[in-house]
């Protein structure tokens, strides 16, 4: 399929621009994709999906101005066609086309997120907002990071369900042959066809747990015959899949009879039909199943930096470096790191934003682990990071009323006694007080336990003192308070729409980590827009106050 080109000159007596404006409010995402759709999307920025050869495609300009409007207005891709089709709007946006511009096939979307997903840049569009907010002088050096839960886009699946729609996929991917070994070991009466919890006496006790027996019997027995075998990658998956929800879920009684684990594992796949996605929780009371979106956006112009996808169970601090990759510098270790800094470093510094001082990077106590608020130390950021203050049971002497000294391996109780910190193979390490707290007049405020007191310290103690005796500033804490919250407003805007947005509209981490760097392209020109973004010679610039 080669590169097809979208019009730059409509009818004049057809076109949609003498329409809508004055009707479309020029702060509007339509306007400014009616007035920028060509700087912002041309179609040779997508050149390189495309070949030499072949018929013309729909012109990835207008794609791309529907796929952006589709994800700010939450629309499926039918409906987004449709909108295209049929709002005047939608072809206003994308450079004022006739209103009777041919519409096209909701496969063509579908083609074009695959055709990204293949390619060397798939965020380029994200990318491009991006780069028109920095060149606009709207991205600065502060950064918010936060996430927000994403519900999955399918059904959560019992132990029964997952171990037999493991067992039909494992059976679907097969080749005849093989099939046809994998039917011959199998003893349940069930041909392992037709989707859905297997017929069975559910008020039974006695029925269900022949059942589950006799489920992981045929699950073993199919794994049994992939043993030792060279398979294709569709197989070898579908088979470790298997292997993976027998042995998370189920667990053998003293009869050797199998039976449903009671716990849940700490990684457990919840569905076959997506089985990245994970159980997560928000809060302790508050669970959910899928995925975490996180972002970073710069608090001062509300524009996002940066997003990501996890799964559900992932904590926040992890992929924080991920949405700080363009703003930490490369670590000294690592491949693209410079030897040494350049004659026009300066230059090159103030370019990038960085003569405006350093990163600023705020987050809620999520993010407060000591490796990322050591990362941030080494780069020379300014650690806004809440870190939570350790607690003690029944209000005995926290952790924080001891004198832990890294450099000489030492921790000092608050009656004065000291103990030496016997390291850790991962760093850190423990200082028990052991007879010391038998005759100490604190103990009682201190520890119930017979042993003496125990502090644990980790490969990371003196970065969290640090950041724990920092966050006691007034002024760190007024900064903290009217900066922080402001991710929250941003998250609103992302998450308004439910489907797309608060719903993941598709299956599997890389595709809803694309579908959510789309949303955050959209909400960012809606922003750019209120703004007043023009293209000017001297590139990207917002209208002046």
């Amino acid at each position: 399929m080669t590169l097809g080109l979208a019009p730059r000159q409509g009818d004049l007596l057809r076109s949609t621009v003498n329409y809508c404006q004055g009707r479309v409010p020029e702060d509007s995402i339509y306007a400014v994709l009616h007035r920028e759709c060509f700087n912002l999307f041309p179609d040779e920025m997508f050149a390189d999906l495309f070949t030499d050869v072949g018929r013309r495609s729909v012109p990835p300009m207008i794609v791309a101005v529907v796929m952006v409007l589709q994800r700010i207005e939450g629309c499926s891709d039918r409906e987004a066609v449709d909108r295209f089709a049929f709002d005047a709007r939608w072809k206003y946006a994308a450079g004022g086309l006739d209103f009777d511009y041919p519409g096209f096939v909701h496969t063509v979307l579908v083609d074009m997120r695959a055709r990204l997903a293949r390619s060397q840049r798939p965020d380029r569009i994200f990318e491009t907002t991006l780069e028109a907010a920095r060149q606009a002088g709207l991205v600065g050096r502060k950064r918010v990071l936060d996430s927000t839960p994403l519900y999955d886009a399918v059904a959560t699946m019992d132990t029964v369900t997952l171990v037999r729609s493991a067992i039909r996929g494992l059976l679907r991917c097969a080749d005849a042959e093989l099939e046809a070994r994998l039917r011959a070991v199998l003893t349940r009466d069930d041909d392992y066809i037709s989707a859905g919890k297997p017929v069975c006496d559910w008020d039974d006790r006695q029925a269900r747990a022949a059942l589950v027996d006799a489920l992981a019997r045929d699950a073993l027995a199919a794994l049994a015959v992939l043993d030792g075998q060279e398979l294709p990658e569709a197989v070898a998956k579908a088979g470790e899949l298997v292997a993976t929800v027998v042995g998370q879920d189920l667990e053998t009684d003293e009869a050797g009879v199998f039976k449903i684990a009671r716990r849940v594992a700490k990684d457990r796949v919840i569905s076959t039909v997506d089985p990245q996605a994970r159980h997560g929780h928000k809060t302790s009371a508050r669970g959910f199943d899928g995925y975490k979106g996180h972002v970073g956006i710069d608090p001062d112009t509300e524009i996002i930096t940066a997003t990501t996808v996890t799964a559900g169970n992932t904590g926040d601090a992890g992929p924080a470096k991920d949405l700080l990759a363009g703003d930490l510098p490369p670590a000294p270790d690592a491949p693209d790191a410079p030897d040494a800094a350049p004659a026009d470093a300066d230059a090159d510094a103030d370019a990038a934003g960085a003569g405006a001082g350093p990163l600023a990077v705020y987050g809620d106590a999520a993010y407060g682990s000591g490796a990322l608020v050591a990362d941030l130390e080494a780069a020379g950021a300014r650690v806004m990071v809440k870190v939570q203050p350790p607690a003690a049971p029944a209000g005995r002497f926290a952790k924080d009323r001891f004198v832990i000294d890294t450099t000489a391996a030492t921790v000092t109780c608050p009656a004065g006694a000291t103990a030496v910190i016997r390291p850790a193979k991962d760093g850190g390490g423990t200082a028990r007080f052991g007879a010391a707290c038998a005759s100490c007049p604190l103990a009682r405020q201190c520890t119930t336990s017979r042993a003496g007191r125990t502090i644990n310290t980790t490969r990371y103690e003196a970065e969290l003192v640090r950041a724990r005796t920092t966050q006691t500033d007034p002024g760190w804490r007024a900064e903290y308070r009217a900066t922080r919250p402001k991710v929250e407003r941003k998250i609103g805007h992302l998450m308004r729409r439910k489907h797309g947005g608060r719903r993941a509209r598709v299956r599997g981490t890389d595709k809803v980590a694309a579908d959510s760097s789309l949303l955050a392209a959209a909400v960012n020109l809606a922003r750019l827009a209120v703004l007043g973004l023009t293209r000017t010679g001297a590139g990207w610039a917002t209208a002046t106050a």
